[in-house]
Formats: structure tokens, C-alpha cells, sequence
């Protein structure tokens, strides 16, 4: 996998060019966001943003970047200059030794204090960002949100889900865990040399599902947990996809997978079995794809990626999501299973050959390319979510039995809050070269940055509020035209799930 994908970068390196000598379509005389004519997005699963970036501002200090104001973990901040300033490493109630498994996590005054440290395997059992375990990471004692966040529950749900699945971490430490650039070293020099932001967070404090709902329709209609959880949400979203403004107004999209390990037979790929490697299946009209756009599902990652002959063929589609590739175990993802460490190093590294690809062809100069994360994994983030918008006025409709907001209400028991933080890495010529952007804002932004590049009109009330990200770019001074040489990826860190750190 990883040769292919350098075989990718050395392609483009040595060519420079379009199959046939062609090269790729030239940008139109444009001004502003319409010097922009591609846009690629890429969520990858499950971390927030202080357990990713929280060291950033330390790396500037280290690596000759200016300061400049960026919250990340306290304890990396510089005693003097921009805000914020230094402070103590950010702490959780922990578990009550007297409470050992099977017993379920106790947090009371004889309860330890865990304290935010650098995690030395890059593999962590997962820790839960369901709707419960979310709610719970506000406030302990108070789910529903009706005092301010207190951010206090981390360890404890980190510690009850553990106790519950049989994982070794039943003391919930894990959540307070952060990496260094030492580990992801390729992410810390192009968030340094490109643009990210302090305030981009997940749309909805539950799991994957819904906010990769969000990502791409800017709404859930209402779902906390997947398509066919139980009786009261087993029918396909309705709600209309980015694909399909698209598509109405005449320009070009697709969706990538990686179909390795899916259990699609291919190459060719059939267009129905590519389809269940994306969320699009979700929705009502997702489900149609095969049939009347099977062109739209694309490879990537692979030999002969469809990707790869878009860049080369002059084909890449106005708007691109590629989708992360869980069956391939690159998705960055913690650990389902003790059986099965997930790490996170090849999936840093897989995303590299993607981006490096990309700068190295002839569609660099038009392209954006945005990684950012689903949602926050229920790692621990020292920021808490922000008031939004109610995409539809739908409220949840699909609770269970017993769950946080079922017996009492409260701000947080709709969709009028985000989720939690998650890095963001805004890769383009036209990114502002070293730039954090304070606005707040939920991945529904990247949503609103298509919808105003090709004049589409919002799909909800959600992505209307959001900012169209174009603080993000220089579009008179672009500082990337020629890109940046990053490092390569580190991939020789040690993989344990089994103790801490």
C-alpha cells in the first residue's frame, strides 16, 4: 500500500504532466475563491484536537516558526507574549481504587487525579464519542448541559466502556493521552506551514454516523446512532447531499474508497460493493448511485487507482471526498479490539502519499485539499462545544431507552450545540502560509466553502451559519504556488495496548 502510493508521488515527479503530454485544465481568469476549481476533503476517524495538535505551539518554538495565538494543551504555551498563556496540564477525576473491575468506575473524592501526558504507543484502545459518553465528557454530574461544561467525565466514560468491553485500559487514562510531532511529524509541518484553527469542531456530539451525516448534508434528521440501530431508525435519510446541488447545477464530484480488505472483487470494482464503503449509503438517494452515476464511485489507493488516473488523465471532478479507508486500517482510528491494534502512524503516513501526489501534479495549482476529522473520539479537549444551529428543527428521534436526555432535557439533548474539537489542515497554493484561524466553526464550513465557490445555495440552517472558510487563503499573494518539502512520515513508533504510556 505504501509503495503505491509513493509510486503515485515518483509518477508525477518524473512526468510533471498529464497522460498524452496534456496537461491539466488551466484555472479561468478569476479572482478571489474563483481561482479555486478543485476541492478534495478527507475526514479521518475519531481524535480530537488537543490529543493531535496540543503540542503545536511547542514545535513553533522548537522549529524557528513565529508565535503566534493558538489554544492548544496549556502546558505548551510560552510564559510571555501572545495569548494564552501557560498553564497546568489540564486534569480528570479518575477512578476510585477501591472500585475495581467488575465493578464499574466510581469518581468520588478519594478518586485520583489523571493528568494530560504524551502517549508513547501509537495504539490506544478506543474510547467511546457515542451520544451517552459525549454528554457525559461534558459534565459528570450534569449531561444536559445545564451548567457550563466542566469537561470532567473523559476518563470516567474511557474507564466504564472499558470495564464493559474487556479492554486492559479499565482505569481510563487513555483519554487524557496526547502525541508530539516526534509521532506525527508530517501533520505538525504541514499544519505549521499551511493553515488550521483553534475552533473547528464536530457537528454533533454522538458518533461517526450522524456527523458524517453532517459532513456531507449538513443534518442527520434527527439520528445519534447508525442507520438500523433499532425500530426508530431504520429508514435512509431523505435530506439532499452536497453530490446532488452538484449535480443539479452542472458540475463535476466523486467519491474515492479504498477498497482493500473490503471484500469488493475487483479491479473492475462494481459500483454497488463501492458504494457500501461510503456513508453516502445513508441516504435515500445515495442508493441510487450505482445505477444512474456508478462513475462517481471511485478507487483510491490501490494499483490503477481511479484517483491516481484522474490526476494523470486530466479527469479530477470539481468536488472530491475521499473517504477513509477502515477495511485497510488506515483510518487513524483507536483500537476496536486488543485482537487488532489500529495505529496510527500508517494512516499518517497514507494520507502523506495522497497529499504529496497532489502537490506534485499539475492540479496543485487550482486545488484545496482539507483533512480534518469526523469527530473527537472521546479524547479528552480542553475546549468545549459551541452553541450552533439547529440544522431542521428535528430533534433527536432515535434515543434508547435510558439514555442521557430520555429522563431529563437540556441544552445539550439537541442539536444546537456542536461536538468537540478536531484538527484541521487546509492544504493549498492559496493557504495562508503559518495561519490559525479563531472563528468558530463545525465541518459543515467545508460544506458552506463549496457551496459558495460554485454557487449552490445551503442545504440547512447549519451549514447557512457557518463561515465559507475563505479567511483561510491569500487568493492575492498566494504563498504555495511552489509547495513546501515535508518530512516523511514516521512509522517505527512502538504499537501496545496494553499498559500506558
Amino acid at each position: 500500500m505504501r509503495f503505491r502510493i509513493s509510486g503515485i508521488v515518483a509518477t508525477f515527479l518524473a512526468l510533471g504532466a498529464h497522460a498524452g503530454g496534456q496537461q491539466a485544465p488551466s484555472a479561468q481568469a478569476a479572482t478571489g475563491i474563483g481561482l479555486i476549481n478543485h476541492i478534495i476533503f478527507l475526514a479521518q476517524e475519531n481524535r480530537s484536537f488537543d490529543h493531535y495538535f496540543g503540542e503545536l505551539r511547542h514545535y513553533w518554538a522548537q522549529n524557528g516558526y513565529a508565535d503566534r495565538s493558538f489554544d492548544g494543551l496549556p502546558q505548551f504555551n510560552p510564559q510571555a507574549g501572545e495569548a494564552p498563556l501557560y498553564g497546568s496540564p489540564p486534569t480528570n477525576p479518575g477512578c476510585d481504587p477501591a472500585y475495581q473491575p467488575p465493578k464499574d468506575c466510581t469518581v468520588d473524592s478519594a478518586s485520583p487525579t489523571v493528568t494530560s501526558f504524551h502517549l508513547k504507543t501509537q495504539c490506544t484502545e478506543n474510547t467511546s464519542p457515542s451520544w451517552n459518553e459525549a454528554h457525559v465528557d461534558w459534565a459528570i454530574d450534569d449531561p444536559v448541559g445545564a451548567q457550563p461544561a466542566k469537561l470532567n467525565g473523559f476518563v470516567y466514560t474511557a474507564a466504564h466502556d472499558a470495564r464493559a468491553v474487556g479492554f486492559h485500559g479499565t482505569d481510563g487514562r487513555r483519554a487524557m493521552g496526547f502525541y508530539r510531532d516526534t509521532d506525527l511529524n508530517y501533520y505538525y509541518f504541514m499544519a505549521s506551514n499551511f493553515a488550521t484553527s483553534d475552533r473547528w469542531f464536530n457537528p454533533v456530539m454522538a458518533r461517526t454516523h450522524p456527523n458524517r451525516e453532517y459532513l456531507i448534508a449538513a443534518t442527520s434528521q434527527g439520528y445519534v446512532y447508525p442507520v438500523g440501530t433499532d425500530a426508530q431508525d431504520k429508514k435512509l435519510l431523505t435530506a439532499k447531499t452536497i453530490f446532488q446541488k452538484l449535480q443539479a447545477n452542472g458540475h463535476s464530484w466523486k467519491i474515492y474508497v479504498n477498497p482493500t480488505n473490503s471484500g469488493c472483487a475487483g479491479p473492475p470494482y462494481d459500483a454497488s460493493c463501492l458504494l457500501g464503503l461510503s456513508y453516502v449509503q445513508n441516504f435515500k438517494w445515495g442508493q441510487t448511485i450505482p445505477a444512474s452515476f456508478p462513475q462517481n464511485l471511485g478507487t483510491i489507493g490501490v494499483a490503477n487507482s481511479d484517483f491516481e488516473n484522474d490526476l494523470a488523465n486530466g479527469t479530477l471532478p470539481d468536488v472530491a471526498q475521499i473517504e477513509p479507508a477502515s477495511d485497510a486500517g488506515l483510518d487513524e482510528h483507536p483500537s476496536n479490539s486488543d485482537k487488532i491494534p489500529s495505529e496510527i502512524q500508517p494512516g499518517a503516513k497514507y494520507v502523506e502519499g495522497i497529499v504529496n501526489a497532489l502537490m506534485a501534479s499539475p492540479y496543485w495549482k487550482d486545488t484545496v485539499f482539507i483533512l480534518t476529522y469526523d469527530e473527537f473520539g472521546g479524547i479528552y479537549d480542553h475546549v468545549s462545544p459551541q452553541p450552533a444551529v439547529s440544522p431542521d428543527g428535528i430533534k433527536p428521534v432515535d434515543l434508547l431507552p435510558g439514555d442521557v436526555c430520555t429522563t431529563t432535557t437540556g441544552p445539550t439533548c439537541d442539536f444546537v450545540y456542536t461536538g468537540y474539537r478536531v484538527p484541521l489542515i487546509v492544504i493549498s497554493p492559496y493557504a495562508r502560509k503559518h495561519y490559525v484561524s479563531h472563528t468558530v466553526a463545525d465541518t459543515t464550513a467545508i460544506l458552506k466553502l463549496i457551496e459558495t465557490r460554485f454557487r449552490l445555495g445551503t442545504l440547512t440552517q447549519r451549514d447557512k451559519a457557518q463561515m465559507d472558510m475563505t479567511e483561510f487563503f491569500d487568493f492575492e499573494d498566494p504563498p504555495w504556488m511552489t509547495p513546501p518539502g515535508p518530512p516523511e512520515q514516521n512509522t517505527s513508533d512502538a504499537c501496545y495496548l496494553n499498559r500506558l504510556p
